[in-house]
């Protein structure tokens, strides 16, 4: 557990970065730590490794305080993960990821061994292990960044918006494989942002910070978008927290609409056939969603490619989120949202106005067997623990 007593950072000039913070970060747990920028986040973060001395209060972790550990041994004990991953440029893949083994003093065999068992862990081809960091996309360095810090297996890990520099689609990828990893290795998570959507995505309990460095709530996510503590926070979190909050309200509920579909390759004749108001949902051999063809605009075309899909709505998975499924429906060029199983095959697909009724509490009809709303009457989905494993994602087909 990572502790925050009376912790407050003030600079020679004056400047107050963090004013009197009492916090925990439990154990197993990810605390996110969100506000607008010049909050005191990355401080806050920074005096747990001792990179930032506080000037009053202290740190603590499991009961001791920071202070009393020499800084280098402390922070070989601790992972570290920054934006734009912080690689050794002139180093290796494979010897970036063993920075800390070989300061450790392990053996070159072992801590490269241990290196390329991480590469495998956190997604990297191990085809790249002597590959330099220039010669990486951004989100394989950042995949990089996260092996090295798991090198020495720390019980602590410490993140300061490690995801941000990279594209959204690769970010969310980055997200969903740190919530698997996390799953499986259970440390304790210090993660910084300035991203509502991440904050709620990926913590147990989520720290907001106001400017001036004071911490204005700490709770769980459900919790934070449903009772905003005050102005500030319900101002921070935004306007559509309600939608947010849907992604704590389970899908399984869903009556799910079987969809034609016709496979990658088929005759354009046949993909046809399968159509309903123009549109066919295309799945391949293992009848995975690759996108909606539009029988109407590629009539004169042999046979159905890639090329010819319309990719623009999300696939939902069945044991996910409301938030996603209506998301999948209200991005889908045919307003029907696809939903998949764990293994990325077709359950079928949900209208919007399904997925509305379903939030209403009423039948699709829209109203209850009395004439009158029902109201909600959804069971909230249990919130993610370290051990309950990523959710999954919701990509574009």
């Amino acid at each position: 557990m990572i502790e925050f007593d009376s912790v407050t950072k003030r600079y020679p000039d004056g400047t107050v970065a963090v004013d009197a913070v009492d916090m925990r970060a439990e154990t197993g747990e990810i605390t996110v730590l969100v506000g607008p920028s010049g909050c005191g986040k990355t401080t806050s973060l920074r005096m747990v490794n001792r990179m930032v001395e506080p000037t009053s209060g202290r740190v603590l972790i499991d009961g001791r305080d920071v202070a009393d550990t020499d800084a280098a041994q402390l922070r070989r004990g601790i992972g570290y993960v920054i934006q734009h991953a912080g690689l050794f440029p002139h180093r290796t893949v494979v010897d970036n990821i063993a920075t800390v083994p070989y300061l450790l003093g392990w053996s070159r065999r072992a801590a490269r061994r241990r290196a390329m068992e991480l590469m495998e862990r956190v997604g990297l081809d191990p085809d790249l292990a002597r590959r330099y960091p220039a010669q990486l996309s951004g989100g394989q360095q950042q995949r990089v960044g996260v092996a090295r810090a798991l090198a020495a297996d720390p019980p602590i890990m410490l993140m300061d918006e490690p995801f941000s520099a990279v594209d959204p689609v690769v970010r969310e990828s980055l997200q969903d494989e740190f919530l698997r990893l996390q799953a499986e290795l259970d440390k304790t998570i210090l993660f910084v942002t300035h991203d509502i959507d991440e904050a709620v995505k990926l913590g147990d309990k989520v720290a907001v910070f106001r400017t001036g460095g004071r911490l204005a709530q700490v709770s769980t996510p459900r919790e934070l978008l449903e009772h905003p503590a005050d102005e500030f926070v319900a101002g921070f979190v935004g306007k559509d927290r309600g939608y947010r909050a849907l992604s704590f309200m389970p899908a399984e509920g869903l009556a799910v609409d079987p969809e034609p579909t016709a496979t990658l390759g088929c005759s354009v004749a046949e993909a046809r056939a399968a159509a309903s108001d123009g549109w066919v949902l295309i799945v391949d051999d293992q009848r995975r969603p690759q996108g909606w063809l539009d029988v109407r605009q590629w009539s004169d075309v042999g046979s159905v490619a890639p090329e010819h899909l319309n990719r623009g709505g999300t696939v939902a998975s069945f044991t996910g989120s409301l938030r996603g499924v209506l998301d999948a429906a209200l991005s889908s060029p045919t307003g029907r949202g696809v939903l998949v199983d764990d293994s990325g095959r077709l359950v079928g697909t949900v209208p919007a106005a399904k997925v509305l009724a379903l939030i209403d509490g009423a039948p699709p009809g829209g109203a209850s067997a009395n004439g009158a709303h029902a109201g909600p009457q959804l069971s909230p989905i249990t919130p993610r623990s370290p051990r309950s494993g990523a959710p999954t994602p919701e990509d574009p087909p």
